[in-house]
């Protein structure tokens, strides 16, 4: 870090703050807007990830940041660039995830005379990211960046946008570097712990629900021991399921689509629930039924690092302001009553939750999901598991049971094209660990170009395109809502599998279930960026039912 006032160009100021904010690599696609930006990154230190469109390379930064807890860095240029990596400034938004996109502007003296690719940066994002700036001089530089970090990671983390126009990128100014930023925790209060404690021993039917951003392995500990303590049963909100342990023996599953109607009921009818860190958005709550609106019928403690979301939606009995892992810590000091009325309780919940996680209705057709989802539960049971949307997804979070860590990545605002750039981004900082994303036919075709970027940098992925030719999701509601009347919703695909090995990589095809073990073992044993082509019975279109059933329940109710 420059202590003494240095004379460098804007691209390069940006560049060292970058680094002295201890960015190791960024994502991005490169564009004449921001070269002088690109020049600064030649010889700086920090790793280069090349993409193949911005709604990638967006979302691998936002990935970084979820994994990090240090916000994910995006270049890309002005126009076009900036409207695709929309995307993943929509997914950060959803998913508290922090990162910065940096956008290539026009110059200044061009602005609002309708340059090429000119837009407003401020207005396209500010009601997507938690702040959304364009610099206007090169000595703004390091105060701008140091408070893009803290916007980014403090209370609810989220993405920040920064536009750069060209020419604040090549002028010279003298500027001292800024100091690192760091988030600051947020602490609960010893007078909420204590009515959290009184609460927690008037209680007959408690649920503790986690859910949010900022978990950490310690957190998770402190949590289960909280659960172990009082004998809880504890769940997940969607798609955080791993920030607990699915095989700990109070976990009783996840709160969100495609729920086990035995744990939703249990949520609807108990009388205190402990929601520590999440949102209980519209997946988690069931189209927000589960909680009343405003003033849910359970007791509720919301515990939330951000103050603005705690009475958003729902009254809450008691709010707590603090981050999950501080409050997490808090509650080593909470005690259990002497005895605890729930016990049978919790323990009916978890083998409700084994049941449902273990005993697989069978689909139509000779490939079932459920099996493949069982089979990589114990071939690889600490791998890191991404998806994208779709209703292949409802598989996976289903049958597969997450035991570490951030195991489990997927897009809560349920964006498509999300699992291959999200694995990427994992396989970058896990090299060690195996790194499978699931999509679904129309869901990989939305971002499936960025398997170039996994071959161009060695990523051995493995990706499972669940590929049934319909965009099964969609196709879902329309033959609810207009059963027998299907547009828009058929697709002709590729030969995934020959598509893998024309990027380079490796390619399977699975037809039938018995068939997935082998070719799952050897795109393992390819040590190379993998695809597996599953082909998929359209009927099979949920775990519990079928396109038929759903379009006949929906031609009797209109007869």
């Amino acid at each position: 870090m420059s202590q003494t006032p240095k004379s460098r160009t804007g691209g390069q100021i940006l560049v060292d703050q970058l680094v002295a904010q201890g960015v190791g690599n960024v994502y991005c696609v490169p564009g004449e807007s921001y070269l002088a930006a690109l020049d600064a990154l030649y010889d700086s230190g920090v790793e280069v990830t090349i993409c193949r469109q911005e709604a990638g390379a967006a979302m691998m930064a936002g990935v970084a940041g979820r994994l990090t807890g240090r916000p994910g860095i995006c270049f890309v240029t002005r126009g076009p660039g900036a409207t695709n990596a929309a995307h993943g400034i929509h997914i950060a938004e959803h998913d508290s995830s922090p990162m910065i996109l940096f956008i290539g502007q026009v110059e200044r003296s061009m602005r609002g005379r309708g340059a090429f690719q000119e837009m407003d940066y401020r207005a396209l994002f500010g009601s997507t990211a938690k702040w959304a700036t364009e610099i206007e001089t090169p000595a703004q530089i390091p105060e701008v960046i140091q408070r893009a970090y803290h916007y980014a990671m403090q209370g609810r983390p989220g993405p920040v946008v920064i536009s750069l126009p060209e020419d604040v990128l090549t002028e010279v100014a003298e500027t001292l570097d800024a100091p690192r930023a760091e988030a600051v925790a947020i602490w609960p209060g010893q007078t909420q712990m204590a009515e959290l404690q009184k609460r927690l021993w008037a209680a007959k039917s408690p649920l503790v629900v986690v859910g949010g951003p900022g978990w950490t392995e310690k957190a998770t500990a402190s949590v289960l021991r909280f659960a172990e303590r009082f004998d809880l049963p504890v769940a997940a909100q969607f798609r955080r399921a791993s920030a607990l342990d699915g095989e700990h023996p109070n976990y009783c599953g996840e709160i969100g689509l495609g729920i086990n109607p035995k744990l939703k009921a249990r949520a609807e009818n108990a009388d205190l629930m402990l929601l520590i860190g999440g949102r209980m958005s519209e997946a988690a709550s069931q189209s927000y039924t589960l909680l009343a609106i405003p003033q849910p019928k359970q007791a509720l403690i919301h515990v939330h690092a951000e103050a603005e979301e705690i009475g958003r939606n729902y009254a809450p009995t008691l709010g707590v302001v603090a981050t999950s892992p501080a409050f997490a810590a808090a509650l080593e000091s909470v005690q259990p009553p002497t005895s605890v009325p729930w016990s049978e309780a919790t323990r009916q919940a978890r083998a409700e939750y084994l049941a449902w996680s273990e005993q697989p209705p069978r689909s139509p057709g000779a490939v079932q999901p459920a099996e493949i989802m069982l089979h990589l539960r114990r071939r690889v049971p600490e791998a890191i598991f991404t998806t994208g949307a779709g209703n292949f997804s409802l598989w996976v979070n289903r049958f597969l049971r997450f035991r570490r860590f951030e195991q489990q990545l997927g897009p809560t605002g349920g964006s498509m094209g999300f699992g291959l750039p999200a694995a990427i981004a994992a396989k970058q900082l896990y090299p060690d660990r195996i790194v499978v994303a699931f999509a679904g036919d129309g869901d990989f075709l939305m971002n499936g170009q960025e398997f170039a970027t996994a071959v161009q940098y060695g990523l051995a992925v493995v990706v499972i395109v669940m590929d049934n030719g319909i965009y099964g999701t969609i196709r879902m509601h329309q033959e609810r809502e207009y059963p027998g009347r299907v547009v828009g919703t058929n697709l002709r695909n590729p030969d995934f599998a020959a598509l893998a090995r024309a990027f380079g990589g490796h390619g399977e095809t699975v037809e039938k279930t018995e068939d997935f073990e082998d070719a799952f073992a050897r795109a393992l044993a390819a040590n190379a960026p993998a695809i597996i082509h599953v082909k998929v019975d359209p009927e099979a279109i949920t775990p519990t039912t079928t396109l038929s059933a759903i379009r006949q329940a929906a031609l009797d109710k209109r007869a």
